[in-house]
């Protein structure tokens, strides 16, 4: 995800107001803290993978700069941002730390517009992989493993498999939502006719206002959600035929 920094001092002490009050919410509900921790692990999985897939795509198409600079890891310390980080734990959305590149360095045999676009796709994308390899785990764990499923570590595990696939799920959608700074932003721009992508250039500011307008309030829920359901109804019918082959 390509994500600006906060600098505006009113913006860091929202969020630090909002991480305060979501931590205080955690800490006296019981249930709630456990959820939590047991999101932690799929956090770190899809804030990794969505990074790493910006940068694998980029050197793919012949920019090195997030090789030279050691993006193209698997090590989640290498993607975390700390603020984006403890608010994807704590309030359910966040950001990874961006992965810069240099789309000069793109292979002649594609424009910067369509490199650009694959470079912010391949994040999503990644997401929604993930969802759908642990949604394959998780309906095997359910055809052949019930018995594991109900000890102790099987609870555990079924919780994290669980939170891994609705965070994903929930990151994948949300980034491609067409505002700057998100990934859909530079996907919509490849198709958009010259005029329009001028426009929308022009006006970057302002749609990015908008973006903090939404994020901020129960707006980005209302418009995420559709393609969420929509996701996860598909996952929930491939999780059923795995285990109605081991019925």
């Amino acid at each position: 995800m390509f994500f600006t920094n906060f600098s505006n001092p009113w913006m860091m002490l929202f969020l630090i107001i909002l991480i305060a009050d979501n931590l205080g919410y955690y800490l006296r509900t019981p249930g709630a803290f456990l959820a939590l921790i047991l999101s932690i692990p799929g956090i770190l999985i899809a804030i990794t993978f969505h990074e790493f897939a910006h940068g694998w795509m980029a050197d793919k198409l012949g920019d090195d700069t997030p090789r030279m600079q050691g993006r193209l890891t698997l090590n989640p310390l290498k993607h975390l941002d700390p603020i984006g980080a403890i608010l994807l734990i704590t309030a359910g959305f966040g950001w990874g730390k961006p992965v810069e590149i240099n789309p000069n360095n793109f292979n002649r045999t594609i424009s910067i517009r369509k490199g650009n676009a694959l470079v912010s796709l391949a994040g999503p994308l990644m997401n929604f992989i993930l969802a759908v390899v642990f949604s394959i785990i998780y309906g095997l764990l359910l055809a052949f493993g019930r018995g594991f499923l109900a000890t102790t570590l099987g609870e555990i595990i079924d919780g994290v498999i669980i939170y891994t696939i609705s965070i994903n799920v929930g990151l994948g959608v949300f980034n491609l939502i067409p505002l700057p700074p998100l990934d859909g932003s530079k996907i919509l721009s490849a198709f958009l006719p010259s005029k329009a992508r001028a426009w929308y250039a022009s006006h970057e500011r302002l749609l990015y206002i908008i973006f903090i307008a939404i994020w901020i309030t129960p707006l980005a829920s209302l418009i995420i959600s559709p393609g969420i359901k929509l996701i996860n109804t598909g996952l929930i019918k491939l999780i059923n035929l795995i285990v109605g082959l081991g019925a």
